[in-house]
């Protein structure tokens, strides 16, 4: 059984999660006393991680489907400007030096923020914003996230070279191509086929090629490559994915996600796991697009 060293809520919210009870709606916590009872004494032994070479799926929850990553339009005219200038160069040093060093004392993030091109993975449009700090458009209503709180996410992580880390929501390839200059062991998901086309091609002609990618549905995780020393997560569900948190590795796995209602503002958290032991800690407020998922 897994013991929660958290607020009530936060047990509410991971018991669930686990049982698959669909949406939660932030500002409810705490109703319904019986019922977040009942859920929190609910045994959960299935949803942890399968053994190795194990492939489980969870109880509850649909059979995930993948799809092939070719079936993700690669684009023949890619609108981005790959070449990295001297200008380009400085505004990132810029950036990192006003925004990002007071925020994260990481020296391996820091230097993942200088060395990965961020004007690459937007439209060239909004190529003169592309080292200001803040999320801006890519297309399909999604967009690219602020640079100092990809900074702080890649940091909340604590990744060591050699981790195998999940991104969950691949969109523009940014967060990707960062974790890939503190690991060689990067999978993403992205479910818009659009983006993953794109996101891979940017990948390809920036030296990122050894990046894992696919197009499918990221609530489920990626089970052929789990467990997952580390899980990023740049899209907000209304509940924690409970397909994600099994696929955390039991020796210490972190998880940072937001998680809060569609269209409104989230949570951030860092989910750890020891063993069958899974705490929260809520570290900030955030606003992300929604988790999209698959329809079929």
């Amino acid at each position: 059984m897994i013991e929660y060293r958290s607020s009530r809520w936060i047990r509410w919210l991971m018991a669930l999660a686990v049982l698959g009870i669909g949406a939660l709606s932030l500002p409810a916590c705490g109703r319904d006393d019986d019922r977040v009872r009942e859920a929190a004494e609910t045994p959960v032994e299935t949803f942890l991680s399968p053994s190795p070479g194990e492939v489980t799926a969870l109880a509850g929850t649909p059979t995930p489907t993948f799809r092939p990553l070719e079936l993700a339009p690669t684009p023949v005219y890619l609108d981005r400007q790959l070449a990295d200038t001297d200008e380009t160069r400085a505004a990132r040093r810029r950036l990192v030096q006003t925004r990002v060093a007071p925020l994260v004392t990481d020296d391996t993030v820091i230097g993942a923020m200088l060395a990965v091109p961020r004007h690459a993975f937007v439209p060239t449009q909004y190529l003169d914003l592309a080292y200001n700090d803040h999320a801006l458009p890519i297309g399909y209503g999604q967009s690219i996230s602020q640079p100092s709180l990809v900074a702080m996410m890649t940091a909340m992580l604590d990744l060591e070279a050699g981790d195998r880390v999940l991104e969950i929501g691949t969109g523009s390839g940014y967060q990707a191509a960062i974790l890939r200059q503190l690991t060689d062991q990067v999978y993403t998901i992205e479910i818009i086929p659009e983006l993953a086309g794109t996101a891979r091609r940017i990948f390809e002609e920036l030296g990122y090629g050894d990046i894992h990618a696919t197009r499918a549905d990221g609530y489920y995780g990626w089970w052929e490559f789990a467990p997952f020393d580390a899980i990023v997560v740049t899209a907000a569900p209304d509940h924690l994915p409970a397909p994600l948190v099994a696929q955390l590795s039991p020796d210490g796995g972190r998880m940072v996600i937001p998680i809060g209602p569609p269209g409104g503002y989230q949570s951030l958290w860092l989910v750890e796991r020891h063993g069958e032991e899974i705490t929260m800690e809520r570290k900030l407020d955030v606003g992300f697009v929604p988790f999209t998922r698959e329809t079929e």
